[in-house]
């Protein structure tokens, strides 16, 4: 193969695997959901080194930080379900990492999580969580 096609090969889009494409529709209808409800989008898929959050927002004057969780409707337990002790840890720690980047504002905070049921590419179900869950020991804020 030349150069050329080196480079060309290397610079094409891969398909992405299915359970990212899923992830991808969860987190799409989230955002159109709750910018429906009146929230103000600010950000998506924020990185850290600690972990990433999927959604921002603002709801008034409450910052808002969005896990989103998208499964089949064959699965045995609620999306939500996947957020446990763990992943709400980290979740805060990447809060503050992006508390930290825009200037440590003085508002409240609040962690949600929103549920995207999901089968053949096709959104069945969409159910928000607000106020899911809280910063736990020692970290808080406000």
């Amino acid at each position: 193969m030349s150069i050329v096609g080196l480079i060309k090969t290397f610079f094409e889009q891969k398909p992405a695997a299915p359970h990212l494409e899923v992830g991808c529709l969860g987190e799409s209808a989230a955002k159109t959901y709750l910018r429906r409800r009146g929230m103000k989008f600010l950000t998506a898929n924020f990185r850290s080194k600690r972990g990433e959050i999927d959604l921002v927002f603002r709801d008034g004057p409450a910052l808002v930080l969005v896990e989103v969780k998208t499964r089949a409707p064959d699965s045995w337990s609620r999306p939500s379900a996947a957020v446990n002790a763990q992943k709400r840890r980290r979740i805060t720690k990447v809060a503050f990492d992006y508390l930290r980047m825009i200037g440590h504002p003085r508002v409240p905070l609040r962690f949600d999580i929103v549920e995207v049921v999901v089968e053949a590419g096709e959104v069945l179900e969409i159910r928000h969580l607000p106020g899911a869950f809280h910063m736990t020991p020692p970290y808080r804020y406000g």
